[in-house]
């Protein structure tokens, strides 16, 4: 019910939702009510004055639903209630945003450092299959490194596919299911078990082509 409340604020227009956030909301582990909560509070600036009264009366609520709220965002550490003694010699209560703003400040930076990690994947790939990347490639790097593959992994995929002659990211695709599958960790790993194969096989090191699809195929 709260949400609905909040939700009809937002339409009215009494709170302004920057996109950026909406799209990040999962990352800041709240539920949408309290999203919604944390975006009132956005608006009204930092260092707000306690009052939850205030608070229920611009958003509609409850004031126990308004307190809910407080403490859920303080038990996250998104917010926290500050206590200062003005030039009165009265205490005050505030609303303070600094662990908000330092989250989305991380968030943030997270964001500009995968886009540079996925700037050089996507350089590298272009340039050691000497041809320029589809949408739906690009696509299909983003959901390896999604997917928990390591830029180094797959740089090194890439060029076992090179080696080959083959520059098709379905390859890529099949030799990073295969290493996974082995439960390689390390480059280390990889070029371990490349010298086994090749021990095993008795083939001239200096002329050997490694493909990793056709391992299994004796």
């Amino acid at each position: 019910m709260k949400g609905n409340k909040l939700l009809h604020v937002i339409k009215d227009g009494n709170i302004v939702v920057p996109l950026y956030l909406l799209k990040r909301r999962k990352e800041l582990k709240i539920t949408l009510e309290e999203f919604l909560f944390l975006m009132y509070l956005y608006n009204k600036g930092n260092k707000l004055i306690f009052n939850p009264n205030l608070f229920k009366e611009d958003l509609n609520m409850e004031l126990v639903d308004v307190m809910k709220l407080i403490s859920a965002l303080t038990d996250k550490d998104l917010i926290t209630v500050d206590v200062e003694v003005n030039d009165k010699g009265i205490r005050e209560e505030y609303i303070n945003l600094d662990n908000f703003y330092n989250k989305v400040n991380l968030i943030m930076l997270e964001d500009a450092n995968n886009k540079e990690m996925d700037s050089d994947i996507f350089s590298f790939v272009e340039n050691e299959f000497s041809r320029t990347l589809s949408p739906s490639e690009f696509e299909f790097i983003k959901a390896w490194l999604e997917n928990g593959n390591s830029e180094e992994f797959i740089k090194e995929a890439v060029k076992e596919a090179s080696i080959n002659g083959v520059s098709n990211l379905r390859y890529v695709d099949k030799i990073l299911y295969e290493w996974n599958k082995k439960g390689f960790k390390t480059l280390e790993d990889i070029q371990k078990n490349k010298k086994e194969f090749r021990e095993k096989k008795k083939e001239n090191v200096e002329i050997f082509e490694y493909d990793w699809l056709d391992e299994n195929e004796d």
